[in-house]
């Protein structure tokens, strides 16, 4: 008989409920013991989900309190020793510290987790770094599961992965000198979990589907046959893309089994199959694990249907890859259309799907008749629906002219218009664009959204908080004010709620990292902007002041990259068609007297291709959507963007391709180590590197924002450099925001003085 498994489970609970434990107990509402013990209680409650739905073997070590990545570096005992902290006695308020900084200690930089929307924190690597192993929580968590008759799978980081995922900080250094050391942890974390009396650990090593250098690829035959060594059966997890080009090291690896990815990459098959060993297991990724729609049963049925007839019991069926990237449950989703509905899986209707593959290729076709049924007519139904084909946007797009997507000018011409009426001082301020969502906010959206309040009263209190937020930028002096998105919910749900072709759900939240979650748009058919979505607000909140107020808009890239994206178009089209929608709004506050827009695109970088050869097709047309959106716009409008927690030295050409007049990255937490490579690429335009972490509840200290601000002067003209926080500051309170600005604009204050007298 297959298997079925599980990669990975959703840890944040069907009404996030781990989001509101960690929320408590930082804000000292609960004690740790009752932040453990809910978190206990939801992990418990997810595996006895799994087993009442048949699961043969359930992932453990997969629900962590605030990250994965975290948590293998407590495994192996290489927490960051700037911190002081041992990971064999680390508290869960010092994890937390980690994850979040304190009074002297910055948090652990934050970076996307391969292609997703998922933050993880990266390691920091030194040459003489050590390690130790530290499998307590992780036996800990198996014999939880156990007692409640779980067949556990614990499931680690592998060795490679968790190197290649950190960062060289100190003296430069080959990260793959520490592998011999990290090597001897794992090989005592396997001897350990051996005592546990599990049969197999899933260890992920999704770095195979990425453009590895040779010494790297080299690796991995050496590792495997040391990790082989323990007992134990080791199942080798690769996911997010094609591992095809590996299979000849894959198959010959020392490892019981090994998972692949066959929705991302369904065409990898063809290298494997032909040699596959007979003693090892083929874990079939065939649900998808990224995205909600319902999978074609009857498609994936046949696909395990050829493969059992070749693999027998050595085959296993599973998600493409951990559903933490998908909501938790649709039967939770009361006000979905309800075609729409049918046309949707969460990650309880996905473990399902599997039950019902399992038992079609065990007891045959006839025995799910009725599934394979609903799922074929929904598919047919969602083909012809009419809902998601509009004539229009296809001819609007066709009808496009070539060059549509450029600017009048070159951006030297764009910048004498907008210093000639923006007169801002040298090393201008500016905040990301939101401000706290208070208590008060959160209450009057809930009751507006309820009925409680009416349209009028809603209005009232939004404008209410706009002025608060222009009144305190004037008295903090900064220079761009924005309004502070009081009126918004995500940045992305709030455009999407207003832009055709998009669905909502209640329930389906995924997490970002840590207690953040998003909850993301359904682009379900064609997208376009039936009306203005925020000129009334933007034009409010300038005519409170003279000094401008920028309007806030999301990029057509991060409104795809943040939304579950119909699977039925190429993802290309789909932007396309989004950039549109954002142009209408664009020049609608360009005509409204907005003369400064930031279009912000924090998942350009996110979208971007897991091997090389793809990088240049995606980069075109993310490109081209972003200079879609803001096209035809005066030269004296000045265009922003924003781009957080992502690495882009290695596509900056296509980052300047962009064309906006000034970009405002995250750099903060990597002490100003991305603004190297602004300063080495000699990036044309303005630049605002973040000068303090607004993830971190800790405020920064002036003599800190003037190191990190010298540093970003000695790459950047002064005539080129804003100052800015590193994100938005939605998720802090009033007194460390303002404390925190306050800071920044005394700093730029001096460091104004000290340019003027050297000029």
């Amino acid at each position: 008989m297959s298997h079925i498994h599980l990669l990975g489970f959703p840890r944040i609970g069907a009404k996030r409920e781990l989001k509101f434990l960690l929320e408590q107990f930082w804000r000292q509402d609960i004690d740790e013991a009752t932040l453990l013990g809910g978190a206990r209680e939801l992990r418990q409650k997810h595996w006895l989900l799994q087993k009442g739905a048949g699961l043969d073997i359930s992932p453990v070590g997969d629900s962590s309190l605030y990250d994965q990545v975290l948590d293998a570096q407590v495994l192996v005992g290489a927490i960051p020793r700037r911190f002081g902290f041992d990971a064999a006695t680390l508290s869960t308020s010092q994890y937390f510290q980690l994850a979040r900084g304190n009074a002297t200690q910055h948090a652990l930089e934050m970076t996307k987790w391969f292609d997703t929307n998922y933050h993880y924190l990266v390691p920091e690597w030194h040459a003489d770094t050590t390690f130790a192993a530290n499998p307590a929580p992780l036996l800990a968590h198996i014999a939880e599961a156990q007692a409640l008759g779980i067949q556990a799978k614990p499931v680690l980081i592998g060795p490679l992965t968790l190197l290649w995922q950190g960062k060289c900080k100190g003296s430069t250094f080959d990260r793959l000198s520490l592998l011999p050391a990290l090597l001897a942890t794992y090989q005592q974390l396997l001897a350990a979990l051996n005592t546990a009396k599990v049969d197999w650990v899933q260890i992920d090593e999704p770095i195979l589907a990425l453009d590895l250098p040779a010494d790297w690829l080299a690796a991995f035959t050496p590792t495997y046959q040391a990790l082989a060594a323990s007992p134990l059966k080791l199942l080798l997890a690769t996911y997010f893309g094609s591992v095809a080009q590996h299979a000849p090291l894959l198959t010959a690896l020392p490892v019981a089994g090994l998972h692949l990815d066959l929705v991302r990459a369904p065409q990898q098959l063809d290298a494997f199959l032909p040699a596959w060993p007979q003693d090892k297991i083929l874990s079939a990724g065939l649900i998808d694990g990224r995205n909600i729609w319902r999978t074609d049963l009857d498609a994936a049925l046949a696909q395990a249907e050829t493969l059992h007839a070749t693999l027998g019991s050595q085959l296993w069926l599973a998600p493409s890859c951990s559903l933490l990237h998908s909501p938790f449950d649709l039967a939770q989703e009361g006000k979905l259309d309800v075609d729409l509905k049918s046309w949707l899986a969460f990650a309880v209707q996905k473990v399902n799907e599997l039950k019902l593959l399992k038992r079609g290729l065990h007891s045959g076709r006839s025995s799910i008749e009725n599934e394979l049924a609903a799922s074929n007519f929904a598919r047919q139904q969602r083909q012809q629906h009419p809902r998601i084909h509009r004539a229009d946007v296809a001819q609007r797009l066709a009808a496009l002219p070539a060059g549509s997507d450029q600017r009048h000018s070159p951006y030297p011409l764009r910048a004498q218009a907008q210093a000639s009426w923006l007169k801002l001082p040298l090393l201008p301020t500016t905040t990301i664009g939101s401000f706290p969502q208070t208590g008060d906010i959160r209450a009057a959206r809930a009751a507006f959204k309820r009925g409680e309040l009416d349209a009028a009263g809603y209005e009232q209190a939004m404008k209410a908080e706009i002025e608060l937020v222009i009144r305190k930028q004037e008295a903090l002096d900064i220079d761009v004010l924005v309004h502070g998105e009081a009126e918004r919910n995500d940045m992305v749900e709030y455009f999407g709620e207003q832009l055709d072709g998009f669905a909502f759900t209640e329930y389906g939240w995924v997490q970002s990292y840590g207690s953040r979650c998003v909850k993301p748009p359904i682009i379900y058919g064609d997208v376009a902007r039936p009306h203005a979505m925020t000129v009334a607000w933007s034009v409010y909140a300038q005519s409170l002041t003279p000094r401008p107020v920028k309007g806030m808009l999301t990029g057509p890239v991060t409104i795809l990259q943040w939304s579950f994206v119909r699977n039925d178009l190429p993802r290309s089209q789909v932007c396309r068609q989004i950039a549109l929608a954002i142009n209408d709004e664009v020049l609608d506050l360009e005509n409204a007297g907005i003369k400064v827009i930031q279009i912000d695109e924090p998942a350009v970088r996110e979208g971007l291709p897991l091997q090389r050869a793809d990088w240049d097709t995606y980069l075109a047309w993310a490109g081209e959507a972003f200079r879609l959106s803001c096209a035809r716009v005066d030269d004296s409008t000045q265009i922003h963007t924003h781009m957080c927690y992502s690495e882009f030295g290695d596509i900056l050409p296509a980052i300047a391709a962009l064309d906006a007049d000034v970009i405002t990255i995250e750099t903060s937490r990597s002490d100003m180590e991305l603004l190297r490579d602004f300063g080495s690429f000699q990036y044309p335009n303005e630049i605002g590197p973040g000068v303090y972490d607004i993830h971190s509840p800790r405020i920064p200290a002036e003599h800190e924002l003037e190191k990190l601000l010298a540093k970003a002067l000695d790459v950047i003209p002064a005539q080129r450099l804003w100052v800015n926080p590193d994100c938005g500051l939605k998720t802090r309170g009033w007194p460390e925001a303002e404390a925190a600005l306050q800071a920044m604009v005394n700093v730029t204050k001096r460091l104004r003085s000290k340019l003027a007298t050297t000029v």
